[in-house]
């Protein structure tokens, strides 16, 4: 099974996609949104054809002391959408420290600033997709 891994933010959308065993997560895009999530469900319906995915990991942000912030209560409300116009199962991931994790993996490979602002938030969501992989596979 496929998987469709999503890093939520406020301007733009992290995506990466798993295998088809479901075992290895890779970065694939970034969608740049102004939080128009109607037209943000039919680019990830159009990139779930594309991959042949048949589920979707949606990173939970909890904050430090795991209580859920506005982004977080955003991310539920997109859960929502995906699964009802969409009609697949979404599955929330916490993200907590992904794209801290995902920034200092590129500062370790001396990628340049300019760089990581570009492929950041899809690092996030191979991050987020992985981890929920990891847990689901032991």
């Amino acid at each position: 099974m496929t998987y469709l891994g999503l890093d939520l933010g406020t301007r733009t959308l992290g995506v990466a996609f798993s295998d088809p065993l479901g075992l290895v997560a890779r970065s694939h895009t970034i969608i740049r949104h102004e939080e128009d999530y109607e037209k943000l469900v039919a680019e990830v319906d159009k990139l779930m054809k594309e991959e042949n995915a048949s589920a979707i990991v949606l990173g939970l942000p909890k904050m430090m002391n795991n209580t859920m912030g506005e982004r977080a209560l955003k991310s539920y409300e997109f859960k929502k959408m995906l699964e009802e116009k969409l009609g697949v199962e979404v599955f929330l991931e916490d993200e907590r420290l992904s794209t801290k994790e995902a920034e200092n993996l590129l500062i370790s490979n001396d990628t340049s600033r300019k760089k990581r602002k570009k492929v950041i938030d899809s690092l996030a969501a191979t991050i987020i997709l992985q981890s929920f992989l990891d847990k689901k596979g032991r």
